[in-house]
C-alpha cells in the first residue's frame, strides 16, 4: 500500500463505526427508556473517538472469507462497546487514575466516579445484546461469539489482565509475567475480534485458528507498542497521559530492555502475523498493513 493509504482507510472505517455506535446508543430498542445522564456518559465513553482498531480488525478479516457485512459491523460494535467499557473503567483513581482519554477529559471527570462505573457497566451489558440480536447470523454461531466474548473479554481474558497489572504496582514482574498479563489485558479482545470476523463468516476451524493466532501477535504488538509510546510519547499526539506507568511503579518491557530491544520484538510480531494470514495472498494486504501500523504507531 502507498504511504498514508492504510491510515486513510483505518480513518474512514473508524468514523463508519463512530456513525453506526451513534445510532445504536440513539434508536437500538436495547437502549430505549436508558436514563438520559446515564445515556450521556455512555456516549462520551464511547463517541470520543480513537482508531476503532479491534472493528477495523473484525471486519477486515470478515471481508476475507465474505461475511455479510452488516452482520459483522454489529458484533463489532460490540466489541468496541466492550473496549470502551474498559477504558472507563480503566480510567477510574480506583485504577489508572488518569484524567485524559484520546484528549478529552474522562467520563469520571466529565461526569462523576459513580456515573463512570455504571456507564461502563451498560456498555459492557449492551455488548451482549447487540451480538445476541444479530438475525442474520445463525444462532449457533451467535452462541459461539458469546461465549468465546465473555471469556475473552472476562476473568480468563481481559479483566484477569486487568487485575494482574494493577497488583504488580510497585513490584518487580519477569519477562514472562509481563507477556502473560499483556495477553490477557489487550491481546485477548484483539484476538477475540479477528476470531470472531472469521466465526461470523463461517470460516474453518483452521482459519478460525489462523486468525486469533494473527490477533494475538498483533494484540501483543498492541500493547508493546503502547508501553513505548508511555516511555517515549508526546502527550499532545498520544492523546492521554504519558509516563503514568513509570510514575505508579508498573514495570513493562520497554523499562526492562529499552527502545531497541522492543523494536526487534515488535518486528517479531509483525513476522509471526504476517505469516499467520501469508496462504491468503494478496487478499490478506490490509491485514498485514495493520499488524505494521499497530506496530510502528506514533499514537
Amino acid at each position: 500500500m502507498k504511504p498514508g493509504e492504510f491510515e486513510a482507510l483505518l480513518k474512514t472505517s473508524a468514523s463508519a463505526v463512530g456513525d453506526f455506535l451513534d445510532d445504536t446508543l440513539s434508536s437500538n430498542q436495547l437502549v430505549a427508556g436508558t436514563p438520559h445522564h446515564l445515556l450521556n456518559a455512555m456516549r462520551h465513553g464511547v463517541l470520543n473517538g480513537g482508531k476503532r482498531l479491534r472493528p477495523f480488525l473484525l471486519c477486515e478479516v470478515a471481508k476475507l472469507f465474505g461475511a455479510n457485512p452488516k452482520a459483522a459491523m454489529q458484533v463489532a460494535l460490540a466489541v468496541e462497546c466492550i473496549h470502551s467499557y474498559s477504558l472507563v473503567h480503566d480510567d477510574l483513581p480506583a485504577m489508572d487514575d488518569d484524567d485524559l482519554r484520546r484528549g478529552k477529559p474522562t467520563v469520571h471527570k466529565a461526569f462523576d466516579e459513580a456515573t463512570a462505573i455504571l456507564a461502563g457497566d451498560a456498555l459492557l451489558t449492551l455488548a451482549f445484546g447487540l451480538v445476541a440480536s444479530v438475525e442474520a447470523i445463525p444462532a449457533e454461531t451467535r452462541i459461539k461469539l458469546i461465549t468465546l466474548l465473555s471469556k475473552k473479554a472476562g476473568a480468563p481474558g481481559m479483566v484477569g489482565g486487568q487485575i494482574l497489572d494493577m497488583q504488580a504496582n510497585g513490584k518487580p514482574r519477569s519477562e514472562i509475567e509481563i507477556t502473560r498479563m499483556q495477553a490477557m489485558k489487550t491481546g485477548a479482545l484483539i484476538s477475540y475480534a479477528c476470531e470472531a470476523g472469521a466465526l461470523v463468516a463461517g470460516a474453518s476451524e483452521e482459519d478460525r485458528t489462523r486468525m486469533r493466532r494473527y490477533g494475538e501477535n498483533v494484540g501483543i504488538a498492541f500493547q508493546l507498542a503502547d508501553d513505548l509510546l508511555d516511555e517515549t510519547g508526546d502527550a499532545s499526539v498520544v492523546g492521554k497521559t504519558i509516563g503514568k506507568d513509570r510514575e505508579q511503579g508498573k514495570q513493562t518491557l520497554a523499562q526492562i530492555y529499552g527502545k531497541r530491544a522492543l523494536e526487534d520484538r515488535l518486528a517479531a510480531l509483525v513476522k509471526g502475523a504476517e505469516e499467520m494470514v501469508e496462504p491468503f495472498g494478496e487478499r490478506s494486504a490490509i491485514l498485514v498493513e495493520a499488524a505494521r501500523f499497530v506496530s510502528y504507531r506514533k499514537h
